[in-house]
């Protein structure tokens, strides 16, 4: 039967429909094999492992024979189609200087970027890569010429080209740069070079990006052929140059700019107003410089696209333009630490409805806050950041509690003298990062609870206002990383409050706490720093606290702190500081102390340990600062070169104090000699004593108390260069040992109110530093040395009260010195004193004696008696002189024993 219409039709769509599968199936296995990327080619692998062993050190596990597919070793990346080798990433953690020929057959390399010391050879072969567009380099800082590197001039083909931390410091920056036509990409970044920026720059007319961070040339920071780049969308030069420089007019040229970076370097005048003229431009970050003028002379067109406006740190005056509170795309405006002064109010930023980063700090800005009932809930932008430190605040602006979104709150230094709102705990409590509220008039925190739940909030800060009760703790489990809520009035915090203790950094001092230390405070795991100094804490120290030295830092000073320190310190004790000063603790100084190896700062002064000098500290390595003064040690300093151990003793310490205790008996000749960080070109850095806390806090500095210029001064900052011994108030005797003159980096002596004998030492004016020296209050003899003259940075001296004789030295600064430096030293003349010398034969007494002031009118009296009696015969008259004078020395030497 022949088949119908109707079996045709049903037939003619079965086979379209087997069609349709099968173009299905064809086209599926088509796109599995197009994503399937294929494996390295073997003489791909076999050149990487040959190049591998040209290199001087390559860490490079991954590439072995016989393993993985060489497209996913380390720093490999291959083309998904052929397998052939197209980027090579050999990253700054190889030491690559020559590189071998088997990179010539890796044909197919687009991307190569070298390692960090600098190549001495094979750059030259670059040139023969069929493919290569893009390269980086690393240099050294060697100083070489790198003759090598000109050969990179001769890959034409380049579009992107890094050189990183080059040294061009004997030689101008190549020219051949100027030769790479095609570069669309030029990053320079810790490159330092003489001369300018080469103008064969300004001829790389395809230049989009041009960036140099932290390179080192003289001239412009930014110079004049910049304008000639007119392709450029991105400007980045930050951190450069060595020579302040303007802001070139002719940037204005750049017409296709969209991202202009200046920042941190050395830029001076005005900013020019086409820069904000550029139709394209997006971003301006301007800050860390020195920039002047009035800032409301500059133009913003209310069509800019501008987002991001950064003009902090320069010297900016003038008003807030309105025109940038019309820049409806603006996000992040910066304008902190200048000299704007104006009075504008902070609903005038909530305009911009796409603002999320807003500093108005430290300026001379009045920012007024909204009034109580104005609408202002609906109309706020979505605000993460907000920085008005400074700002002449005096309450809280109540349009803070409707935004919803901040992550960082800034109210520090205003003249807010109001209550802490509970809607900062309640409204914040899942997103607030970091509340400063420091340096205002606080008194009370509104409806706070002592234990604050706020999951995210790593930095509070309510330091320096008036704040009483119980102090907040944040509760969460999060490690945090500082809360500041010393100088108020809080006088209670919760029982165990350590147990709640998450942070890095816990500062309580200068508060009206009490009560013992609680032991839980040894359960904050991830606390460095800790000061708890100037409260009224009672008892013992936690012997955890001391016995683990898990901190960095411990300061204790002036409380009520008794009892004594504990034996088993720990050997991995992290001690860097340990400030006890002014408590009642007792007992000797723990010899396991030694095992806090990097401790610099100890401080046990006005308390109540006893013992001798602990020369055993003398080995700990890194030990700047040793303050014992006001406690009840006593006996003989030793010479600690009998001790055969000892090789390096006190050898990094800068500050020694032993004031008000009762050592005695005379120092070792060659006792200073081992203070190596008091001589000359030792440890002269400059740094500042403390500990780096990696937070908004940055840097938390050392302080120390000591006696110089006759008064006790509080450092509190501690340069590494600073230098000083005070041994005042003690009961040393005997010669001041010439060694003293080998510390000639010493900037204060202090050594009076002792019993030291003998002559000043000479070798005193090898102290070059020196700009307190205080000796009174001795039974020191003979005469001033005119050495002591040569001591030009001398700004203090007291000599007084000793048995100092003839005439004062005179030049540079002993002339500026007043009588009371010399007064109680009766047998001194000249000026300032309003005696005048004779002759040396009339006032000098024999140099071998030593005289107490108060004996000093005997001497006279033996004189004026011999002269009285001559009259009466010399046999008479010599004999009644010798018994009137012989007689009050003997009263007198019955009245001193």
């Amino acid at each position: 039967m022949a088949p119908t219409a109707q079996h045709l039709h049903i037939i003619l769509r079965a086979l379209l429909l087997l069609l349709l599968v099968c173009f299905h199936s064809i086209g599926a296995s088509a796109k599995r094999n197009s994503t399937t990327a294929a494996p390295c080619l073997p003489d791909q692998a076999s050149s990487l492992l040959q190049l591998k062993r040209s290199f001087v050190r390559a860490n490079l596990s991954s590439w072995r024979a016989g393993g993985e597919d060489c497209c996913h070793w380390e720093g490999v990346a291959c083309d998904t189609a052929s397998g052939r080798v197209v980027s090579l990433n050999l990253g700054v953690d190889l030491d690559i200087r020559r590189i071998g020929p088997a990179l010539l057959n890796l044909t197919s390399l687009k991307r190569l970027s070298l390692g960090t010391t600098g190549i001495s050879e094979g750059l030259s072969s670059l040139s023969k890569l069929p493919s290569l567009t893009s390269l980086e380099l690393h240099g050294s800082s060697s100083g070489r010429d790198h003759p090598e590197l000109s050969s990179v001039g001769n890959i034409k083909r380049l579009t992107s080209l890094r050189l990183e931390t080059y040294d061009f410091s004997r030689t101008s920056l190549p020219s051949w740069i100027g030769g790479l036509k095609g570069l669309v990409h030029l990053r320079m970044h810790g490159c330092s070079f003489t001369g300018p920026l080469p103008y064969q720059i300004g001829h790389l007319a395809s230049l989009t990006l041009l960036e140099l961070e932290n390179c080192n040339y003289t001239g412009q920071p930014i110079p004049s052929w910049i304008g000639s780049l007119a392709r450029l969308i991105q400007l980045r030069i930050q951190g450069c140059g060595s020579s302040a420089g303007s802001i070139p007019s002719t940037i204005g040229n750049l017409t296709r700019l969209q991202v202009i970076q200046l920042g941190h370097s050395n830029l001076v005048g005005k900013i020019p107003k086409s820069m904000f003229d550029l139709p394209a431009l997006q971003v301006l970050c301007l800050n860390n410089s020195r920039l002047s003028g009035h800032l409301e002379d500059i133009p913003s067109p209310v069509s800019s696209p501008l987002t991001t406006i950064e003009l902090g740190n320069n010297q900016l005056t003038g008003h807030i333009p309105k025109s940038i509170l019309q820049l409806k795309h603006l996000e992040h405006l910066n304008l902190e630490s200048n000299r704007l002064s104006d009075s504008i109010k902070l609903s005038s930023f909530w305009r911009l409805k796409s603002l999320h980063f807003l500093s108005l700090s430290n300026n001379k800005l009045s920012i007024i806050p909204e009034q109580e009932g104005d609408n202002i809930s609906n109309s706020l932008p979505n605000i993460h950041y907000l920085y008005l430190a400074s700002c002449n605040l005096t309450k809280f602006p109540s349009s803070l509690r409707y935004l919803d979104k901040v992550f960082v709150l800034d109210l520090s230094s205003n003249q807010i003298d109001d209550v802490v709102p509970s809607w900062v705990w309640e409204n914040w409590k899942d997103q607030l990062q970091s509340l400063n509220l420091s340096r205002n008039m606080l008194t009370t925190l509104d409806k706070s609870p002592s234990l604050v739940h706020m999951s995210r909030l790593d930095v509070l800060d309510l330091s320096f206002n008036r704040l009483q009760g119980t102090i907040p703790i944040p509760v969460n489990a999060m490690p945090r990383k500082v809360l500041d809520y010393s100088n108020n009035n809080f006088s209670s915090i919760v029982p165990n409050f350590g147990r709640y203790i998450r942070s890095f950094y816990l500062n309580l001092s200068n508060n009206k706490l009490n009560g013992h230390i609680p032991s839980s405070i040894c359960n904050a795991s991830h606390l460095n720093i800790m000061d708890l100094s100037y409260n009224n804490f009672s008892g013992s120290i936690p012997p955890c606290l001391i016995a683990r030295g898990k901190l960095a830092m411990l300061k204790l000073k002036e409380n009520q702190i008794s009892g004594t320190l504990p034996e088993n310190i720990r050997k991995d004790c992290k001690f860097q500081t340990l400030d006890l000063n002014g408590n009642k603790i007792q007992g000797r100084l723990p010899r396991s102390l030694l095992n806090c190896q990097e401790l610099s700062v100890l401080d046990v002064g006005n308390n109540q340990f006893i013992g001798s000098f602990p020369s055993w500290l003398g080995i700990l390595p890194n030990l700047r600062v040793l303050v014992l003064r006001s406690n009840q040690l006593n006996g003989t300093i030793t010479n600690i070169k009998t001790d055969s151990h000892i090789v390096n003793h006190f050898s990094s310490l800068q500050i020694l104090c032993l004031s008000s205790n009762k050592f005695s008996r005379s120092l070792p000749k060659g006792w200073f000699n081992t203070f190596k960080a008091m001589m000359e070109n030792i440890n002269e850095d400059g740094r500042v004593l403390g500990y780096y806390t990696n937070t908004t806090h940055g840097f938390y500095q050392d302080t120390v108390t000591i006696t110089l210029k006759g008064s006790d001064l509080i450092f509190t900052k501690i340069l590494t260069t600073f230098k000083a011994i005070d041994f005042s108030n003690n009961s040393f005797d005997g010669p001041i040992p010439e060694s003293i003159g080998s510390l000639v980096s010493l900037h204060g002596i202090n050594i009076s109110s002792n019993n030291f004998m003998g002559q000043i030492p000479s070798s005193l004016s090898n102290l070059s530093q020196m700009e307190s020296l205080d000796l009174s209050q001795n039974r020191l003899s003979g005469e001033i040395p005119q050495e002591l003259t040569s001591l030009t940075s001398l700004a203090w001296l007291n000599l007084s009260h000793n048995n100092l004789f003839g005439k004062i030295p005179l030049g540079n600064q002993f002339l500026s010195f007043p009588n009371s430096s010399y007064e109680g030293n009766m047998g001194l003349c000249g000026s300032p004193l309003s005696k005048q010398c004779e002759s040396t034969d009339s006032i000098a007494p024999s140099a071998s004696a030593h005289h107490e002031p108060n004996n000093l009118w005997l001497d006279r009296l033996d004189a004026i008696l011999l002269f009285a009696f001559v009259g009466l015969g010399f046999g008479v008259g010599f004999s009644l002189s010798i018994f009137f004078t012989i007689l009050p020395h003997k009263r007198m030497g019955r009245k001193h024993w």
